[in-house]
């Protein structure tokens, strides 16, 4: 990336302003790195995880039970990023919570990678943590890196961070996923871990380049909040050991008062914090207008993403145990499936933003509400198509791999109709008294969905049936045409937001 950093005049006093990184802030080279290692660590062993929890040589759960701890995984880890986002304002700082989430994450891939079930748990939970510690804040170090919201760099600069995202998640199913599956999947774990610390040599190192901002607590917890919550969490951490100290010696722990309670509190906090903000007395009639159209695009995005992140367990399942995943007669690892999304993204996002632009200058560019109902359509339409794999695999077949890439084909393009205009219309219709928040509570909708999948693996729903799939197919066709049907009461709820 050395090459890429050239000399440019950019606005004096912006860390790195002897160099920039294609255009930008030194400072984003480091972000950039930092979080194209920590994706690569992360979507390298999410595409392990439900093939390590079946096979024979790993955990050999059975597909249902897979899937619930996979869904129940990726919920916590949108779920922890409000927390998260917590501590960077409250207690540490961004930059301090970064680094302290990057060596629990490689913590967690070192504990995945000890050939122990015992601790197999553990290290889920360590990721999962770091993740959430991650996530929010350091997409908040990127917008330090620019001189006010005003910067004509800044949209430019998260498009560049956003590309190492996906370039790690490109990469890691093909090094880690081949590694994992053809010769250990601990040493698979361990390559992710290796992944992390290459993330975090790079943070540390290039540092220097951030924003002095990105070290300041912007709202310090008083003397009297750090005792009341140390005092807080204290409480809940004895009550959940004694009470899983009780189940336990009792012998009636089963991995399920595990899975229920997480899976439970990933439906039931998006609703709570939902029905708080929505309640504040303190909005202004404009604000409750906006809080109930953005309850609309929540509820529509639970349900996208219900079925979006089954492209990692159901569908990854599916491709183990029921399809020729060979090309040209060349059999390739069933985790490369997971890069054909990140490559994807890669290559339409461009032509959306064209797209886009085009559309706006003729006055045609859809509205927010109509490129929401037709993401969810198409999420739906993916597992419509899943039926035809589906059939096949029932007729005694193996199912060819391009029906499975034609799948995460379709569940694209819904991603780039719904997924960056949700983080965009969430920053638009935030109340002002909860700007910082709402994008934590976007990624509570990726929580509700995840969580609703993992209820359903939990009470023994088998989510490779044609029967689930055409119902849930159904479902979102139908909320997206719902969508649509209401868009013009949405609109009116929206106000001045567009």
């Amino acid at each position: 990336m050395a090459s890429s950093l050239t000399k440019d005049s950019v606005t004096p006093g912006t860390p790195g302003s002897e160099k920039t990184f294609f255009g930008h802030p030194r400072g984003l080279a480091t972000l950039f790195m930092t979080e194209m290692w920590e994706r690569f660590s992360y979507y390298g062993m999410r595409a392990l995880l439900p093939l390590y929890l079946v096979a024979p040589g790993g955990l050999h759960l059975s597909a249902a039970t897979a899937t619930a701890i996979y869904s129940v995984y990726v919920s916590l880890v949108y779920l922890l990023a409000m927390p998260g986002g917590w501590f960077g304002d409250r207690v540490w700082g961004p930059r301090k919570t970064v680094a302290v989430a990057g060596a629990v994450i490689m913590l967690g891939h070192l504990t995945l990678a000890l050939p122990s079930s015992g601790t197999f748990y553990a290290g889920l939970g360590l990721v999962a943590i770091g993740s959430g510690l991650l996530k929010a804040n350091i997409s908040t170090m990127v917008g330090h890196l620019y001189e006010g919201r005003d910067d004509a760099r800044r949209d430019g600069g998260f498009t560049v961070f956003y590309m190492g995202i996906n370039l790690g998640a490109f990469a890691a199913p093909l090094v880690i996923g081949t590694i994992g599956e053809n010769v250990s999947w601990h040493l698979g774990f361990a390559l992710a871990a290796l992944g992390m610390a290459l993330g975090l040599g790079q943070f540390l190192l290039g540092s220097r380049h951030l924003a002095d901002r990105s070290s300041v607590v912007p709202k310090p917890l008083s003397a009297q909040e750090k005792s009341s919550t140390l005092r807080k969490a204290a409480i809940w951490a004895v009550v959940a050991l004694v009470f899983y100290a009780i189940v336990g010696f009792s012998g009636h722990y089963t991995l399920n008062w595990l899975l229920v309670p997480l899976t439970l509190l990933g439906v039931i906090i998006p609703v709570l914090v939902l029905t708080r903000i929505k309640r504040d007395k303190e909005l202004d009639r404009s604000e409750q207008s906006s809080m109930s159209a953005y309850i609309w695009f929540f509820v529509a995005a639970a349900v996208f993403w219900m079925i979006y992140d089954q492209g990692g367990s159901t569908l990854s399942i599916f491709a183990d145990s029921s399809a020729e995943n060979t090309v040209f007669g060349w059999e390739f690892p069933v985790s490369w499936y997971q890069s054909v999304n990140p490559v994807l993204i890669m290559a339409l996002a461009p032509v959306f933003a064209w797209v886009w632009l085009a559309l706006n200058r003729r006055g045609k560019e859809p509205s927010t509400v109509v490129k929401f109902a037709s993401g969810l359509v198409l999420v739906g339409a993916s597992f419509f198509l899943f039926l035809a794999p589906l059939s096949i695999a029932e007729g005694g077949h193996k199912a060819a791999a391009m029906w499975l890439v034609a799948i995460y084909f379709v569940q694209t393009v819904g991603e780039l109709l719904l997924s960056p205009v949700g983080l965009s219309v969430t920053t638009k219709m935030a109340p002002a008294k909860y700007a910082s928040q709402m994008m934590g509570v976007w990624f509570l909708a990726v929580t509700a969905g995840d969580a609703t999948t993992g209820l359903l693996s939990i009470a023994g729903v088998d989510l490779n049936k044609t029967g689930i799939v055409a119902l849930e197919a159904t479902l979102a066709v139908v909320a997206g045409v719902a969508v649509w049907m209401y868009r013009n009461k949405v609109k009116e709820l929206m106000g001045a937001v567009r």
